[in-house]
């Protein structure tokens, strides 16, 4: 039986009036749901599959609303709720439409005797290989109530690294934009006020306020053609990435290219030894968990990489052997890995290595950020001075030359 969706208005325990949307097979079961959380409903009313459709449409499924889930689902897995009920629940207790309405239809499937990797694995552009794999483990060894745990640390880890990386760049970008918009509105809006005064004084104007002068006019003209340019770009740099061919020689080219070449490999290694420390952490095989391993890697010189090395693992080579003779990753990882097959703690050590080439990532972005941002102000600051003084010395020659 599909489920139906119903928006609600209901008091809660302290007479504050709520409303939202939720999922069942029937009013009955709506009103049993509101009763369950403590809500009083007032107004419960169905609505349209197509309705609903439309008011989800474009709604994107964040990633934190994917480690909300996952930290809900864990906690009820080691409550020992049953599967159906776990999801019931946590489709009442989300606030994303978006994730409702999928929690929605994986309970859906889950009813009707798919499991929930199943359920997980038709919605690919939500839930990545590695969390299936997981979930898939867990179901068929009866111990996702052990692997769940595992996975929210792996989700939290990411976004936490994801977070620090993005707040380590606002400061400049800010910067940056902000200076080049001080840089054209100088020239867009002050340095023409300067022309009037020249042609008013009728005196000679000096090359360097010409230049000026004349690239004020050529951004007023033609600064709509920069636009457009940048607007080709992105979409021609999106055309392009879809060229296989083209996006390896992208990516060889940024594996080589001085100090950016050098964090994508750490940055890649950390994603790649995490994944593989959960996969076989959760009791996948070393073959398999390669497999999903690799295509976690983004970088396409890389994930090529890996397909050798999941040849020769599968030949019978030592992981850590394996990834030595390829020569494309620091020698830390495979020097740990051969330490954590001798030792049989792979997964533990891939993990702390991961840990490892993390805060070396991040400790390698604190400095190029520290040295970024006086760069920048530097710069900034020649250019906007350097404006101001070129147009000053050319009025007081102009006041010079009239006394």
């Amino acid at each position: 039986m599909s489920l139906l969706q119903f928006d609600w208005k209901a008091y809660d325990r302290h007479g504050t009036l709520k409303d939202g949307r939720l999922s069942a097979e029937s009013e009955r079961e709506a009103l049993q749901s509101l009763k369950n959380r403590h809500l009083t409903p007032i107004k419960l009313e169905a609505v349209s599959e197509s309705a609903a459709k439309r008011r989800n449409a474009g709604k994107k499924i964040r990633s934190q609303d994917i480690l909300e889930f996952t930290k809900g689902l864990r906690t009820l897995v080691e409550a020992r709720v049953p599967l159906d009920k776990a999801l019931r629940l946590l489709e009442g207790i989300t606030e994303s439409s978006a994730m409702r309405a999928m929690v929605a239809a994986m309970r859906r499937d889950v009813k009707e005797g798919k499991s929930l990797a199943d359920a997980m694995e038709q919605r690919p552009d939500t839930f990545s290989r590695m969390y299936i794999n997981i979930v898939r483990a867990g179901e068929e060894g009866g111990i996702l109530h052990q692997l769940l745990p595992g996975l929210t640390e792996f989700l939290e880890t990411s976004a936490k690294n994801r977070q620090a990386l993005v707040s380590a760049m606002i400061y400049p970008m800010v910067l940056l934009v902000t200076g080049v918009l001080s840089v054209v509105l100088l020239l867009v809006f002050v340095i023409p006020q300067f022309a009037i005064m020249f042609e008013d004084a009728g005196s000679e104007i000096p090359a360097s306020a010409a230049f000026l002068l004349g690239l004020s006019d050529a951004i007023k003209s033609w600064g709509w053609l920069f636009v457009v340019s940048v607007a080709a770009v992105i979409i021609w740099w999106r055309w392009q990435r879809s060229d296989p061919d083209w996006q390896l020689r992208a990516d060889r080219t940024m594996l080589n290219t001085p100090l950016l070449g050098h964090l994508l490999r750490y940055r890649e290694s950390a994603v790649f030894a995490r994944t593989l420390g959960a996969l076989l952490g959760a009791g996948i095989p070393l073959i398999r968990a390669l497999r999903v391993a690799r295509e976690v890697v983004s970088n396409r010189v890389l994930a090529n990489v890996l397909s050798s090395v999941e040849e020769d693992v599968r030949g019978g080579t030592a992981l850590g052997i394996a990834m030595e003779k390829t020569a494309a990753f620091p020698n830390l990882l495979h020097q740990l890995v051969t330490v954590g097959e001798e030792s049989g703690r792979t997964a533990q050590i891939l993990i702390k290595t991961a840990d490892t080439f993390d805060q070396q990532v991040k400790n390698q972005m604190d400095k190029l950020v520290s040295a970024l941002q006086p760069g920048l102000i530097l710069v900034l600051g020649i250019a906007v001075g350097g404006i101001t003084i070129t147009m000053l010395s050319a009025v007081f020659s102009m006041n010079s030359v009239q006394f």
